[in-house]
């Protein structure tokens, strides 16, 4: 990891209050829509974005553009991706980003148009192997070889859980970790925890899904030692009083939020704002920052709302005077642009 991230994160485990926050952008998409991964492109004309979907190099000049900045702490990836960028291009080696990719893909994320996978309890599933993700190929060697000579280009991983209140799934799930696990610490590979909301309508009720998620990270998290444990975790944001509670349990272990979908700008900035005000001291988006106008703009702001320079409010109002600055149309007038959709902030209406 970069020595920023590496700073950021010893300083959040002293104090949870030093005043540091971890921002990411997660470009993995491709890990689970296919075609549609890059998003739409956007006209700077017109609001109205054309139907044709952007191409895979379209979408890594925008995570080149995104790197380059600087503004995020970690540039989350597929490893297709981060081959080109990492490996080849070598893109990180004069940037303090840290690149990271998606461990593993359980059925969740399997979403191809017409599929219905996400029907299913998710199963665990790994289509990359952490050798060839650190070293851009898969020879064999034991992990000795590497810690005597080259280092690997990316070690930092982000695997993914589900729960589904369903015994073969859940423990199908927790077999693949376990074994994740024991090949990461073999090979001294840094990974953070994602646990998403069961992916069954109906698995367990709707006002128990936030307390099931922090149970089972706490549960799961019991049965591992220190060294073997995530750098941080990322979970959907249940709203102020499951987070406080999940932060209060342990405050060594650093937790985050994940954006969720695409919503007004108002909905992205409330979000990392009211995840930060209630404990969280990592935040990861995705589509926020694919589907905005100009993601440079949007990003940093984030990191203005992310380090207390501005509200979610203001950062709207900036957000637009930049598009107006560089004559970008905007997706909603700003009046619009202003209003809370995202039903897990409905509390702060």
């Amino acid at each position: 990891m970069k020595p920023r991230l590496e700073q950021k994160l010893a300083a959040l485990r002293q104090d949870l209050n030093s005043g540091h926050f971890i921002l990411a952008d997660a470009k993995d998409a491709d890990m689970a829509w296919g075609v549609t991964s890059p998003g739409q492109a956007y006209s700077a004309t017109s609001s109205k974005s054309p139907a044709k979907f952007r191409s895979m190099a379209d979408f890594r000049d925008q995570i080149c553009e995104i790197v380059r900045q600087g503004a995020v702490d970690i540039m989350l990836a597929s490893v297709s991706t981060m081959s080109v960028l990492a490996h080849r291009e070598r893109l990180f080696d004069s940037s303090d980003v840290t690149p990271a990719i998606r461990a593993n893909d359980a059925t969740d994320i399997w979403l191809p148009r017409g599929g219905n996978y996400r029907e299913s309890p998710s199963l665990p599933f790994a289509t990359c192997f952490i050798e060839e993700v650190q070293h851009g190929e898969v020879t064999g060697h034991e992990p000795e070889k590497y810690l005597r000579g080259t280092a690997p280009v990316v070690n930092l991983g982000l695997y993914s859980a589900t729960f589904n209140n369903n015994l073969e799934s859940d423990y199908a799930t927790l077999t693949a970790f376990r074994q994740f696990r024991l090949e990461a610490q073999r090979r001294r590979f840094k990974y953070f925890l994602e646990v998403f909301a069961p992916n069954i309508k109906g698995a367990v009720p709707d006002d128990q899904v936030g307390p099931f998620v922090n149970d089972q990270i706490c549960r799961m998290l019991a049965g591992v030692p220190v060294g073997s444990r995530p750098e941080f975790l990322k979970i959907p944001f249940f709203g102020p009083e499951s987070l406080e509670e999940l932060v209060a349990y342990d405050t060594s272990m650093i937790v985050g939020v994940l954006g969720g979908s695409s919503g007004t700008s108002f909905d992205a900035f409330t979000l990392l704002a009211e995840a930060k005000k209630h404990g969280a001291r990592v935040a990861l988006f995705g589509r926020k920052i694919k589907e905005a106008e100009h993601p440079l703009s949007f990003v940093a702001l984030l990191r203005k709302v992310a380090d207390g320079e501005l509200d979610a409010e203001e950062a709207v109002r900036a957000y637009h005077g930049e598009l107006q600055k560089l004559n970008i149309a905007p997706r909603r007038p700003l009046k619009d642009d202003m209003q809370l959709t995202a039903t897990e902030l409905s509390y702060t209406r």
